[in-house]
């Protein structure tokens, strides 16, 4: 049982989270902050073993939706649909490891808030062109467009990814003739 205990203690710092012990109670924060957030954090106290079921199960979900949407790639409506779904379980069970409130906090840092930005409308994008407009061409080109989001969004948590990114993108394309 206590290299059980001890192999929860790893977990949580690798996820970021404390390892004090978890029935303490929240320190009160400053009241300018998210007040609808701190209320949704307190009444949603989960165990770790708890947060890693859930984050499991989310994001293996969000995987399948991800795979599945593939055996219909050949209708862009219900790829669109199956696609996006997916990337919303995925990216809603990164909330279970770090909190909700800490995961808002996180994608409306300075440093990603254009990549979150530009991934939650394209995500809205796909989901337009697939639910309204119907057109197969624009909701494969905002299959594309949110693929490339997802990607850049995701690249923001990793320290100098995207300038190396947008390094080598400029060393492939910066041709003369």
């Amino acid at each position: 049982m206590e290299k059980m205990n001890q192999a929860f203690e790893k977990m949580k710092m690798l996820v970021g989270m404390e390892v004090e012990d978890e029935e303490q109670a929240p320190e009160p924060e400053d009241s300018s902050s998210f007040s609808f957030m701190d209320d949704f954090n307190r009444s949603c106290t989960l165990s770790t073993k708890q947060r890693l079921y859930g984050f499991a199960i989310c994001f293996v979900s969000g995987l399948a939706c991800t795979l599945l949407s593939m055996l219909v790639f050949f209708n862009p409506v219900k790829f669109g649909i199956t696609f996006t779904f997916g990337n919303l379980l995925s990216l809603g069970s990164t909330a279970f490891l770090i909190g909700p409130k800490r995961q808002v906090t996180m994608m409306l840092d300075p440093v990603r808030i254009y990549a979150t930005a530009l991934y939650l409308g394209s995500i809205i994008i796909a989901l337009f062109c697939a639910l309204y407009v119907h057109n197969k061409l624009l909701t494969l080109l905002a299959i594309v467009l949110e693929f490339g989001a997802l990607v850049w969004y995701s690249l923001s948590y990793i320290p100098f990814a995207r300038s190396m990114v947008s390094k080598i993108m400029l060393g492939c394309f910066d041709t003369e003739f």
